[in-house]
C-alpha cells in the first residue's frame, strides 16, 4: 500500500518527535493546502465562500481553542461563545479608536483581550472541576451576553445596539465590509486559520501539551511531580480563549459584517462543544472534522432534495436535517465515544499494517 514508512530513517529526536513523521503525511498535508488555497477559490462561488467555508474555518478555529481547554486539559467550558463575542467586541472598539491601524492586527489583539477575560473567568478552576465548573463558565457566558446588550460603550451607543463593520484594506484590497470580495475574506481567514493551528499543533505536542495532558489525566499527581496547577489550567483558559476570541473576531469581520448580542448565545456555545466532542477530545484535526459535522452537513442535507429532484417545503428540510445531524451526533457517541480523530488514527494505523492484522 501507499502508506508505509519503510526507508524514511530518522537520526535526530527531533524527526522522531515532528508532528508528521511519515512523509505521506506531509505529503497529504500539502495537497489539502493546495485545495484549500488554489481549487476552492478558483472554482467556489458566492455560496460556497461566503455559507460555507469562511464559517467553516471560523468554526473550527473556534473549536481548537475550545479543545485546548476542555479536551487537553479536562476543563469543560459552556461559555465559548460569551468569549467569541469578547473578541468581536474588543476587535470592534480597537478599530474604531485606532482606525488608521491595519485591522488584521486589531483582529489578533482581540485575542489578547479575550484571553485576560479568559483568565478571570478561569480562576475558579483551581478549586473547583467538572460540572460545577462547567456551571461556573456558563454563568460567564450568561453575564457577557448581558453585557454585550447592556452596556451601550461596547457597541458605541448604536441605537440599533449591534456592530457594524466597515470597510478596511491591505495592500491596497478591501478585506472587511461590504467592498471586500468574499475570495479575499476567505484568504485572510484561511491564512489565519492554518497558521493559528500550525502553531497550537505545536504547543500540544510540547511541554507545554504534555503538562495539560497530564492536569488531564489526574491533577493530584500531576501536582505531585512538580505541575503547578495554577499555572497550568489559567494557561490553558487564557491560550483557549486567545483562540477563541480570534474566531470570533473573525466571525464579525470577515464573515458577517455585522452583529448583534444574539450571535454569541447559549448555543453557539453547545455548537462548539458539539464539534469538540464528535471531532475528537484532544486532537487539534479533531476540531477541522466537528467543524465538518455540525456546519457543513447539514448545509448538504437542506441541498440534497434539490439535487435528486424532490419538492419538499423549506420548513421540512429544515425539521429532517436537525433529525439526521443528531441522529448521527448520538451513533457517533454511541460507535466511536473518541470521536473522528480517532476513527481517523485507526484507519492510518490499519494502513501502515496492511494486510497483516491489527
Amino acid at each position: 500500500m501507499f502508506y508505509r514508512e519503510a526507508g524514511q530513517f530518522k537520526t535526530t529526536y527531533a524527526a522522531d518527535m515532528a508532528i508528521f513523521p511519515i512523509r505521506q503525511d506531509r505529503i497529504g498535508v500539502a495537497l489539502i493546502l493546495a485545495v484549500a488555497f488554489v481549487v476552492i477559490p478558483a472554482t467556489g462561488d458566492q455560496f460556497v465562500l461566503n455559507t460555507m467555508m469562511i464559517p467553516f474555518l471560523v468554526f473550527s478555529l473556534a473549536a481548537i481553542g475550545l479543545n485546548i481547554l476542555t479536551g487537553y486539559t479536562g476543563l469543560l467550558s459552556l461559555g465559548s461563545a460569551g468569549f467569541m463575542g469578547v473578541g468581536a467586541y474588543a476587535c470592534y472598539k480597537l478599530e474604531t479608536l485606532f482606525p488608521q491601524v491595519n485591522i488584521l492586527i486589531w483582529i489578533l489583539a482581540s485575542g489578547f483581550v479575550s484571553s485576560a477575560v479568559g483568565v478571570v473567568f478561569g480562576l475558579p478552576s483551581l478549586r473547583i472541576k467538572g460540572f460545577y465548573l462547567a456551571v461556573a463558565t456558563l454563568a460567564a457566558q450568561f453575564f457577557l451576553e448581558w453585557c454585550f446588550a447592556r452596556v451601550p460603550w461596547l457597541y458605541n451607543n448604536n441605537d440599533s445596539g449591534a456592530i457594524e463593520v466597515e470597510t478596511h484594506t491591505l495592500f491596497g484590497l478591501a478585506v472587511t465590509g461590504p467592498n471586500a470580495t468574499p475570495v479575499t475574506r476567505y484568504y485572510v481567514a484561511l491564512t489565519i486559520v492554518a497558521v493559528m493551528a500550525w502553531i497550537a499543533s505545536n504547543i500540544v505536542h510540547g511541554r507545554i501539551g504534555r503538562m495539560w495532558m497530564a492536569v488531564r489525566d489526574m491533577d493530584i499527581a500531576a501536582e505531585l511531580i512538580g505541575i503547578r496547577l495554577l499555572r497550568a489550567k489559567l494557561l490553558a483558559f487564557a491560550v483557549s480563549s486567545f483562540y477563541i476570541g480570534v474566531a470570533g473576531a473573525m466571525m464579525v469581520f470577515l464573515w458577517l459584517g455585522a452583529a448583534e448580542p444574539e450571535a454569541f448565545n447559549i448555543d453557539l456555545s453547545f455548537q462548539l462543544l458539539f464539534m469538540v466532542v464528535i471531532g475528537g477530545l484532544g486532537s487539534i484535526v479533531g476540531a477541522f472534522f466537528g467543524a465538518t459535522i455540525i456546519h457543513l452537513l447539514p448545509i448538504a442535507l437542506r441541498a440534497l432534495p434539490s439535487m435528486i429532484g424532490l419538492n419538499i417545503a423549506s420548513a421540512t428540510i429544515d425539521h429532517l436535517t436537525f433529525i439526521v445531524t443528531g441522529a448521527l451526533i448520538i451513533l457517533f457517541l454511541i460507535v466511536e465515544p473518541n470521536g473522528l480523530a480517532r476513527l481517523w488514527r485507526t484507519a492510518k494505523q490499519k494502513l501502515r499494517v496492511w494486510p497483516f492484522p491489527y
